[in-house]
C-alpha cells in the first residue's frame, strides 16, 4: 500500500555527473506532477528541471559527484523545484548573443518560472524556481466550481 505523505509534498532522487541523468530527472518530475495531480503548468516544469539539471552538471557538479533534484508540492498549491549541487562558484544570467549556442538556461528559468534563486549550501549551491497555482485552481489541481482556467473550453448553454 502507498502511503500519502503530509504536506507538503515533496520527492527527490539523485542523478550522477553524467549528460544522460537529465533524461531520468525530467521524467522523475513528470511523474511526480502526474501523481500530485499538479500537472496545469507540466511544461514549464519540465524544461525548468531540464535546464536547472543541465547547469548543474556543465557548472556545478565536480567529477565523481552528482546533483540533488527535490520537487515540493506545498499546501498552497506552490511547486519548488530544488537543484543541489557540491560544485563551488555562484550562478548569473550570462548576456548572450542572438547566434549563441549557449547560454540561455537561466534566462528560460527566469521567464517560464514564477520565481528563481539561488541559495547556499556546504559545499556548494542550490538553484531553485517555483511555479503558483494557476489562477481559478484550487491548490490540488482541481478546478475550483464555477471558475474556468484561461485557456480552458467551456460548454455553451444548449
Amino acid at each position: 500500500m502507498n502511503e500519502q505523505s503530509p504536506h507538503p509534498r515533496t520527492r527527490q532522487a539523485f542523478y550522477r555527473r553524467d549528460r544522460r541523468s537529465v533524461r531520468p530527472a525530467r521524467e522523475f518530475a513528470r511523474e511526480a506532477l502526474t501523481d500530485w495531480a499538479a500537472a496545469e503548468r507540466g511544461d514549464d516544469v519540465l524544461l525548468c528541471v531540464s535546464e536547472l539539471a543541465t547547469n548543474a552538471l556543465v557548472h556545478g557538479v565536480p567529477a565523481g559527484r552528482g546533483f540533488l533534484l527535490r520537487l515540493t508540492l506545498h499546501d498552497d498549491g506552490v511547486l519548488r523545484v530544488e537543484v543541489h549541487d557540491s560544485g563551488p562558484g555562484g550562478v548569473r544570467t550570462p548576456e548572450t548573443s542572438p547566434d549563441a549556442e549557449h547560454g540561455r538556461g537561466l534566462l528560460l528559468v527566469a521567464a517560464s518560472a514564477d520565481k528563481w534563486g539561488v541559495g547556499e549550501r556546504n559545499p556548494g549551491k542550490v538553484v531553485w524556481c517555483e511555479f503558483h497555482p494557476l489562477p481559478g485552481r484550487a491548490p490540488t489541481g482541481q478546478v475550483i466550481a464555477g471558475i474556468v482556467p484561461s485557456g480552458s473550453a467551456q460548454a455553451s448553454p444548449a
